[in-house]
């Protein structure tokens, strides 16, 4: 696996994003199936794991620690701190979003986790009113006591990242990106190139739907995020089958899938680390297998002025994702798990 720098840290060119073994697409594999998997990611070369407090609230990092913790001194740990609180976190002095809010959420990330650090360390979906210049110093105050390595902001503007970074150096970005999510690459991906820090790339192939396997007759059951995210109406999904047939066609020519396109497209840019979903031994396969998809700078530069030409139908968005909670109420009278991206 080639290896890929953000900033202080060495990762695998492409990631695992962990969310998936916890909560919001559908079936969960059992515990043991989830271990196996992110162990044998492993073994095939991944070493950059991506997890949250967030994700089903704490269980996913339970699991991700459990997983890991063998090979834990091979690996690179995220995860993210929320600035909302959490179930049990609603009495810290001076609110979530406070210097004692971080404190405590990576102390209870850290004992979650089974470890003493964490490499990566995120302000998940930094708020727009937020003073990122003093939560910048909250994250330095904690790189100097060792418990992160480095830390990062997600979903957070340029001007927000300029600000944090002259405080703390960042290491990371992280932001939905793909060949139907590009609302970063005006400002946000090229300012990471200026400054030196990495962006990472979460939902690379627009949750699935550019491995061409899915449907406009897809059926999404239960709390499935799928069910409120726009960009998987059955209109939405056949008005984008001109970018599915265009990505099916470079696949074709390189002698790939549509997923390993979709990562090798934005695996292009040497700055920007991809963490797909892999639940299944041959998604590990084929998605790691992307890194040895190379485009050539003509057949990028061809592959994108063609999906500029093209419209994208539906999105995801915060609005979208907050709809899952009144999804779980009617299904289950109660808004269950946490889950954001």
């Amino acid at each position: 696996m080639r290896i890929r720098q953000l900033r202080n840290l060495e990762v695998s060119a492409i990631g695992m994003g962990c969310m998936g073994f916890s909560t919001a697409y559908g079936k969960i594999p059992e515990e043991k199936e989830s271990i196996r998997l992110m162990r044998k990611a492993h073994d095939r070369g991944c070493n950059f794991y991506d997890t949250a407090e967030i994700y089903a609230t704490y269980r996913n990092e339970e699991l991700v620690g459990k997983a890991l913790k063998p090979v834990r001194n091979e690996i690179i740990l995220s995860t993210k701190y929320s600035p909302t609180a959490l179930m049990g976190q609603e009495n810290i002095e001076g609110g979530k979003f406070s210097r004692n809010g971080v404190r405590f959420a990576i102390e209870n990330s850290l004992r979650r986790l089974q470890t003493d650090h964490v490499e990566l360390y995120y302000a998940h979906r930094v708020p727009r009113e937020a003073d990122v210049e003093e939560m910048a110093e909250w994250f330095g105050e904690l790189i100097r006591e060792g418990k992160i390595l480095s830390w990062g902001v997600s979903e957070a503007t340029a001007e927000q990242i300029r600000k944090a970074n002259a405080v703390t150096p960042l290491t990371a970005v992280q932001s939905e990106y793909s060949m139907m999510a590009r609302q970063w690459e005006n400002d946000v991906i090229p300012l990471c190139r200026e400054l030196g820090i990495g962006f990472v790339a979460y939902s690379p192939m627009a949750g699935g739907l550019l491995s061409g396997k899915y449907t406009a007759q897809q059926h999404y059951e239960g709390d499935d995020i799928r069910r409120v995210i726009s960009r998987y109406k059955p209109e939405n999904v056949t008005a984008n089958q001109p970018i599915i047939d265009l990505v099916m066609r470079y696949a074709g020519e390189k002698r790939c899938t549509p997923a390993q396109i979709s990562l090798a497209w934005v695996m292009k840019q040497e700055h920007v680390v991809p963490i797909p979903g892999m639940r299944r031994d041959a998604r590990i396969t084929e998605n790691l297998g992307a890194a040895d998809v190379l485009l050539t700078d003509e057949e990028y530069d061809t592959l994108t002025t063609e999906l500029n030409n093209l419209k994208v139908y539906g999105n995801r968005t915060d609005e979208q994702i907050a709809g899952l909670g009144a999804l779980r109420t009617k299904l289950y009278g109660s808004s269950g798990v946490h889950t954001i991206r």
